[in-house]
């Protein structure tokens, strides 16, 4: 199969693993929310942080680097597979050591106990990490899809059960952990590979050395991703955590879906075209603009729309959570952008500025952090948004220089499609103006139709080159 067709059914095959499991997962999220309480998904919320710190240890970028590597052998697998796996039982020796501690912080007793038994899903997936990463390589996302998807249905039924039965926030703990115990069990069997009693010490160094920099890089984002779960969770409160997770979730939803569908196939691909430097900027120019055509009409609407969006789908609740997701949503139309001039700094080796690039960026957000704290909780939404805006100009430099494609021109290519998402804009807002006496779900919808046909009319009208792309890669499935 040719290296094109192999990206098509890449892409076809990634959506609709990403689409089915988060249609299942967002079904299931609507179940709890109305089963459980926003103070519980808070307390997960505030685990977020160290969770993430836990997995990029235990990964330590070792897995990007086999996936970028152009010949593996069965040394460099089995290499990173019992480094991961010492790894992540370290990591949970640690987790579980310091939870009482990570309780005493938030002041919340539970916690304890909470993350003792949370943490094990960091064994559970080191048994399952090396067998996702070789048939990522392979580029066999369709065995991906039919592995993920089973293991989802198990663990939202045990989940949804679970909470319906009142065990609250263990319902969510468990249902994470089934998750993770099923996929890495159909990874086990799926990938064809084994490990055998080989570490190779040359090998390790091979990808450590091009990991522990994307390792510290990941930790440092993992951190200041979540920097605002702990200020919260500190110095407010738990219900305060479930709100701003619940807002960043849904902004997510489609930001985390579309762009995370194709980093999978993506860094692969871009692996395989990295010393074919027009080839490497077009297909990311390519890419970039698709993602952006698409995701930015629906975060627009769904900023415009918060108010019947969130009570028609968490009931009223939740409807603390419409100003904090209106804020969020700004964020989450510049996250492709981040995501992918970061994926060109990594397939082309650069992880050390990659690194570098993270350190300055942590140090302004702290920066932005400290100011904002003294204005109150909206003030760290709107610093949020303005480090995401800086941190812009600077991913999209120091990559446009590598692609030879500067942040102007990359600028210059996407400006159009937030012309459209602004007019589309204007026309949502009058419409909607003119049906606030109307019921949730007719807001909704005429709302989201009226804006969706001006975005695409215009876009139409003006010929831009993402309308084809689209239609050819539908007509490829």
């Amino acid at each position: 199969m040719s290296l094109r067709k192999q990206a098509v059914s890449g892409m076809i095959w990634t959506f609709l693993q990403q689409f089915g499991s988060q249609l299942i997962s967002f079904v299931v999220s609507l179940v709890l929310a109305r089963l459980l309480l926003p103070e519980e998904f808070g307390l997960i919320g505030m685990l977020t942080i160290f969770m993430g710190i836990g997995s990029a240890l235990f990964n330590g970028g070792l897995t990007s680097s086999l996936i970028r590597t152009q010949e593996c052998t069965q040394e460099d697998y089995s290499t990173v597979f019992y480094f991961n796996f010492a790894g992540s039982i370290l990591i949970y020796g640690i987790l579980f050591m310091v939870a009482p501690w990570i309780a005493k912080f938030y002041h919340q007793p539970s916690l304890t106990s909470i993350t003792r038994v949370y943490g094990l899903t960091f064994i559970l997936s080191a048994f399952g990490t090396v067998q996702n990463t070789i048939l990522t390589r392979e580029l066999k996302f369709k065995k991906l899809a039919i592995i993920s998807l089973p293991a989802l249905v198990i663990s939202s039924v045990v989940g949804i059960l679970m909470a319906y039965l009142n065990y609250g926030v263990w319902s969510l703990i468990v249902s994470t952990l089934v998750n993770v115990f099923f996929v890495s069990f159909f990874l086990w069997f799926n990938a064809k590979w084994y490990p055998k009693l080989i570490f190779s010490k040359d090998k390790f160094i091979q990808h450590f050395y091009y990991g522990y920099k994307l390792t510290i890089s990941a930790i440092l984002d993992t951190i200041f991703t979540n920097i605002y779960h702990i200020v919260i969770g500190r110095f407010y409160s738990p219900t305060l955590v479930g709100y701003y997770t619940r807002a960043n979730t849904l902004m997510m939803l489609p930001v985390g879906n579309i762009s995370g569908a194709l980093n999978k196939v993506v860094f692969p691909l871009f692996s395989k075209v990295q010393d074919d430097l027009p080839r490497f900027r077009n297909s990311y120019k390519q890419i970039m603009q698709m993602v952006l055509f698409i995701i930015t009409p629906i975060i627009v609407l769904m900023g415009l729309l918060a108010k019947p969006l969130i009570v028609l789908l968490f009931t009223d609740k939740w409807l603390a959570v419409v100003p904090i997701f209106k804020i969020i949503c700004f964020t989450g139309i510049l996250y492709p952008i981040h995501l992918y001039n970061l994926i060109v700094l990594e397939v082309k080796g650069r992880s050390d500025l990659f690194l570098k690039l993270e350190v300055f960026k942590k140090i302004l957000l702290t920066i932005i952090l400290i100011i904002s704290f003294f204005y109150g909780f909206y003030a760290l939404l709107w610093g949020q948004l303005i480090f995401s805006i800086l941190a812009l100009f600077i991913n999209t430099h120091y990559a446009g220089k590598i692609l030879e494609y500067s942040m102007w021109q990359q600028m210059r290519d996407i400006l159009p499609i937030f012309i459209f998402a602004v007019i589309m804009a204007a026309i949502t807002f009058i419409v909607d103006r003119m049906l606030t006496s109307q019921i949730d779900i007719v807001r909704l919808i005429l709302g989201s139709l009226s804006g969706s046909l001006t975005y695409l009319l215009v876009a139409y009208l003006f010929k831009f080159e993402s309308i084809q792309d689209i239609k050819n890669l539908i007509l490829k499935i």
